[in-house]
Formats: C-alpha cells, sequence, structure tokens
C-alpha cells in the first residue's frame, strides 16, 4: 500500500526541516487527475489519424476565422513555444495544417488547419468530448465550483509564470 501525500510531506519535514512541503497535495492531485483524464481518452486515439495532444493544437484552429500565429496559440493552451512549433511541424507534414508566411511578421507563420485537419478533428473531438462528459458526470452540481476552482489556479499560475 502506498503512502498518502500527508504522510509523505511529514516524512520530508522529518528529513528536511523547514522544507515547504505544502504544494505536494496540490501537485499530486494534478498529477493523477491528469492523468485519469488521459486514462479516459486514450482508447478513443488508439489507431487514430491524430494523437489526442495534436487534437488539442487542431480544435482553436477548427474554427477561428483566420489564421492563427504559433505564439498565440502556445499562450492560448499554456504550451511552450518550441512545443507548439514542433507539433505544428508534424502536423504540416502530414497534411492536416498549412503554414504561410505572415507578411507583417517574417518571424511569425500563419497557421491555418486544412481540410484533411478538420475532418480529423470532426471525427475525433466529439467521442473526446463524449469520454469526458461521462467521466465529469458525477460532479452534478458541484461541477461549477470546481470549475471555479480551477480557474482561480490556473490565473494564479499565471501570474506567477506569465502566458506561456
Amino acid at each position: 500500500m502506498s503512502a498518502s501525500p500527508s504522510d509523505i510531506r511529514a516524512q520530508w519535514a522529518e528529513n528536511h526541516p523547514g522544507l515547504d512541503t505544502s504544494p505536494m497535495e496540490l501537485v499530486a492531485l494534478l498529477k493523477r487527475a491528469t492523468g485519469l483524464l488521459d486514462r479516459a481518452v486514450e482508447p478513443l486515439y488508439e489507431g487514430a489519424v491524430l494523437t489526442a495532444p495534436e487534437v488539442d493544437m487542431l480544435v482553436p484552429l477548427r474554427h477561428a476565422g483566420e489564421p492563427v500565429i504559433a505564439r498565440g496559440l502556445a499562450e492560448r493552451l499554456g504550451l511552450s513555444r518550441a512545443g507548439v512549433s514542433k507539433t505544428l511541424g508534424k502536423l504540416e507534414r502530414r497534411g492536416f495544417v498549412a503554414r504561410t508566411p505572415n507578411p507583417a511578421d517574417r518571424r511569425a507563420a500563419l497557421v491555418t488547419i486544412t481540410p484533411a485537419g478538420a475532418r480529423a478533428v470532426d471525427d475525433l473531438f466529439p467521442r473526446q468530448l463524449a469520454a469526458e462528459v461521462e467521466l465529469f458526470a458525477e460532479l452534478g452540481e458541484d461541477r461549477e465550483r470546481v470549475v471555479r476552482a480551477l480557474g482561480r489556479l490556473v490565473e494564479t499560475m499565471e501570474g506567477r509564470t506569465g502566458p506561456a
């Protein structure tokens, strides 16, 4: 049987007095929730043309009225610019996005979703949403409270780290 977060905190406090272990419980819960979410949607992507992170990248592009700059996409998704650039490169090579030079700024490409990318998102994303609906169904009336608390957490973290 594994130790509880409070047991682990106590062990760290005993061996490293003065170490602030207060984030441990929150971080452990966030990591656990992320892992459970990944596990819930993972089966949908077995053998699919896209991965879940690729769909996450394409969703904001799907109904964008105009091309998007990768930096803006990184900020919106809370990801690093390098990671977004790498994923966009993979998506471009497979024909799911197109990148064109930005006439206003040569350093930033304009990104658009291709018809193949739109079809793939239209196929996969509704199924992902259905799995997420099922996963969160038992929250019931607590859902809004959880959303507000997570929104507050994101605000706090963005205030400390700035946008991605």
